[in-house]
């Protein structure tokens, strides 16, 4: 298990762009692409804004699923699908410490009351290797 971990949070450990899926009102998947960066206990994080459509839906369906790894389609290497429960924080310290310049031009900066940060916390992944037909699946 210690391999796939490793191999998991090779993955995750670096600013990418991710799908992230959210479940609607209707109860029906909506997907966005979000810049995702994973930390060592396998959690997934973005920022956002406070009054967007994906953290509307969260607090209404904490569900979702990402699919992040994915950097060139004409060259396919390994990638992961997450499935989690994402919480949306406001929390002074996980703005300040998710903040980076790449914010700069959206955000005023961390401490904007239009910022906040969504943590994914992950119960399901999925390590696919593209030719194999069985994920390797990490669960917590």
């Amino acid at each position: 298990m210690e391999e796939l971990e490793q191999k998991i949070l090779d993955i995750i450990h670096k600013p990418q762009l991710a799908a992230l899926a959210t479940v609607t009102e209707q109860n029906n998947p909506w997907v966005r692409y979000v810049v995702t960066v994973g930390d060592g206990d396998f959690n997934v994080r973005c920022a956002t804004f406070v009054e967007s459509r994906k953290v509307a839906q969260i607090k209404n369906n904490s569900n979702v699923h990402i699919t992040l790894g994915v950097t060139d389609f004409m060259d396919m290497h390994p990638y992961v699908q997450v499935q989690g429960q994402a919480e949306v924080t406001t929390d002074h310290d996980e703005r300040h410490n998710f903040w980076n310049d790449l914010l700069a031009p959206i955000f005023k900066g961390p401490d904007d009351p239009n910022y906040c940060v969504l943590v994914v916390k992950p119960y399901r992944i999925e390590y696919i290797t593209p030719g194999v037909f069985e994920p390797e699946v990490w669960v917590r």
